[in-house]
């Protein structure tokens, strides 16, 4: 059976999916056949495997850093949030509505099973298997109805590295009560403290590493500083909080922050230009709008109206700025969103009226992979899909690609996620914009590689090596 490392967190956003990732390329550098893992995520924030099915994003981004093809059994369990208690069960790539109508305590014996296969199956192919929990393994009213972290470790017999995000403050007073509410055997898979994301000088943290280990017996094995390598984020608990920050310059992209916004690091090529807005006043100096996807379109239409977005990106349209909907964004700006099949609750809805569409939601999920022409502009686009709704159009709008992307005017919507990640694309929409583009990111694998040379280097990397 292959070896197993773990990493887990004191907190969610501790930097667990960023170390994983760290962790899968600097070990695919020592030449071992390496596979991520994590056993359930929730994030709106997904991706498509080239076998068409659904797995979370950070975990795609993990099968890249690790150099080997995403495959469902990375990410076997994906919650999609729809409502504050409400999300979509993604098993195995593929919604599943018998198990979201469960309760969430019930969930853990039909989906323990699905989790067992995928580890011990991943566990049998790779060198390397490396673990990603959720959470923290502190929440101890959850420890019955594990399946992400501690229950995963012992499985695996997995070796755990506990990061904390030392930015936050707190850290050891985190890593010290996180290792008290274990029990003696979830002990004794903890061997090692990771502080995350340090600013200053390694030096002024002493004494407190050798008291850690003293109460704990557990060591500190890196302090990784907080590194200015951006990856795809995991959900939207990475958007900045509060109103956009004022940064000069001559224009900007206008981005609704939707409570349920999906798919949101599609827009990371857009690089400064890029602010996100949650009010109409936040629109003022916009050369362009962009409604991203949304886990629940018909909410997040009405909270456009309630907190008077709706308005401002008609008037924004009506003015002549370029208005880009992506998926449920594209869905928002059509005539009417219907949901017969109740997938988000039932009901049919007036969109904005900006593009002649009319949206129903079907039972079964689109996803795939897509490339298509558009005709507007002759580019080859490349992308995913993952959507339930079905769009027919009216004669009021042009259609640039069979079933993708439609135009009225200056406003546009597409099912293409990853659209402005097509950089000849994205110049096309900043230049009608009368934006400049951003300096390109460099490429993932170089980001991958430059995150795997710096975790490594701020590890006691031969411990690691020899948890192996």
């Amino acid at each position: 059976m292959g070896r197993a490392i773990m990493i887990q967190g004191c907190t969610s956003h501790a930097g667990k999916s960023y170390l994983t990732a760290a962790l899968c390329r600097a070990l695919v550098q020592e030449g071992y056949r390496v596979a991520p893992f994590k056993a359930q995520n929730m994030s709106n924030n997904a991706g498509v495997t080239p076998a068409g099915l659904e797995m979370g994003r950070a975990q795609l981004v993990q099968a890249r850093a690790a150099r080997v093809v995403p495959d469902v059994r990375m990410n076997p369990v994906l919650l999609k949030p729809e409502a504050d208690t409400r999300s979509q069960v993604v098993l195995l790539g593929r919604a599943h509505p018998e198990l979201t109508a469960l309760g969430w305590r019930e969930r853990k014996a039909h989906l323990w099973p699905h989790v067992q296969a995928a580890l011990h199956s991943l566990l049998d192919e790779y060198d390397v298997v490396v673990i990603e929990g959720a959470g923290s393994p502190a929440e101890v009213n959850l420890r019955s109805s594990d399946i992400v972290n501690m229950r995963v470790a012992l499985e695996a017999r997995a070796a755990v590295l506990l990061a904390c995000d030392i930015d936050r403050g707190g850290a050891f007073a985190h890593l010290l009560g996180t290792w008290h509410c274990l029990t003696p055997g979830e002990r004794a898979c903890l061997k090692g403290f990771i502080l995350n994301r340090f600013r200053g000088d390694p030096r002024l943290l002493a004494p407190a590493p050798e008291w850690l280990e003293e109460q704990t017996g557990v060591p500190t094995v890196g302090v990784v500083p907080l590194l200015d390598i951006p990856l795809p984020e995991e959900d939207g608990v990475s958007l900045p909080q509060g109103p956009p920050q004022r940064t000069g310059g001559e224009g900007f992209v206008a981005i609704a922050r939707l409570p349920r916004v999906s798919n949101l690091d599609e827009f990371a090529p857009l690089g400064p230009l890029a602010r996100w807005v949650s009010a109409p006043a936040e629109l003022d100096g916009a050369r362009a709008v962009i409604l991203p996807g949304s886990k629940s379109t018909a909410a997040d239409l009405a909270w456009l109206r309630a907190t008077g977005l709706a308005g401002a990106v008609t008037r924004a349209a009506q003015a002549g700025l370029p208005v880009l909907g992506v998926c449920g964004g594209l869905q928002i700006l059509g005539h009417t969103f219907g949901d017969p099949h109740g997938v988000e609750g039932g009901g049919e809805v007036p969109g904005l009226g900006l593009l002649d569409l009319h949206t129903e939601l079907a039972a079964d999920k689109t996803t795939r992979l897509t490339t298509c022409t558009d005709t507007e502009t002759g580019l080859r686009l490349r992308g995913y899909e993952i959507h339930h709704g079905q769009t027919r159009s009216g004669p009021g709008v042009q259609e640039l690609a069979p079933g993708l992307l439609w135009r009225r005017g200056n406003v546009r919507g597409t099912y293409l996620h990853g659209l402005l990640e097509n950089p000849a694309y994205l110049e096309r929409f900043l230049g009608w914009a009368d934006l400049t583009p951003p300096a390109a990111l460099d490429s993932l694998d170089a980001r991958l590689d430059a995150l795997a040379d710096r975790v490594r280097a701020s590890l006691d990397w031969d411990f690691v090596r020899g948890l192996l």
